[in-house]
């Protein structure tokens, strides 16, 4: 099962957001992932919408990890952008095998099975490990704060 290039955003935002100390932008999020960003600003909303991310408006805003997003699984994270649609369509257009088919079948079992993979990682898992500090040197990171000049 391949997952859509929205799924694969969320999950790779979301891990970002995980680590990052602080709220990020929007922007921030496009430009460290390389993505374009009224994709992110899309898949932001969703995930917003889904509780993995807090967002907040305004000249100080930005958006960061909710508190509970750790404890989602990647499987809610993957059925809530994937959908429930099968792997085939046996309707449209009709398939004239389908009286007989084996085949939904077993490609039912392997999507629950691989939703079942999925739903034993927590988002937090995600970023255990190297991989949090990893996800922090992707892209260009804000610039420090200019020093104090001596006066």
């Amino acid at each position: 099962m391949k997952l859509n290039r929205s799924t694969d955003m969320a999950l790779r935002i979301a891990m970002l957001a995980a680590v990052t100390p602080a709220r990020t932008t929007v922007d921030e999020l496009a430009e460290r992932l390389a993505l374009p960003r009224s994709h992110v600003a899309k898949v932001v909303q969703r995930l917003q919408r889904l509780g993995v991310l807090v967002t907040i408006r305004g000249r100080s805003g930005g958006v960061a990890i909710a508190e509970a997003a750790g404890e989602l699984t990647v499987g809610a994270v993957v059925r809530a952008f994937e959908g429930d649609d099968e792997v085939v369509s046996c309707e449209q257009p009709a398939c004239p095998l389908a009286v007989g088919c084996r085949l939904r079948g077993q490609l039912r079992r392997a999507q629950a099975a691989f939703l079942a993979v999925l739903d034993e990682t927590r988002l937090a898992d995600l970023v255990d490990g190297p991989a949090g500090p990893l996800l922090l040197t992707l892209g260009p990171r804000p610039a420090p704060p200019p020093a104090a000049v001596p006066g």
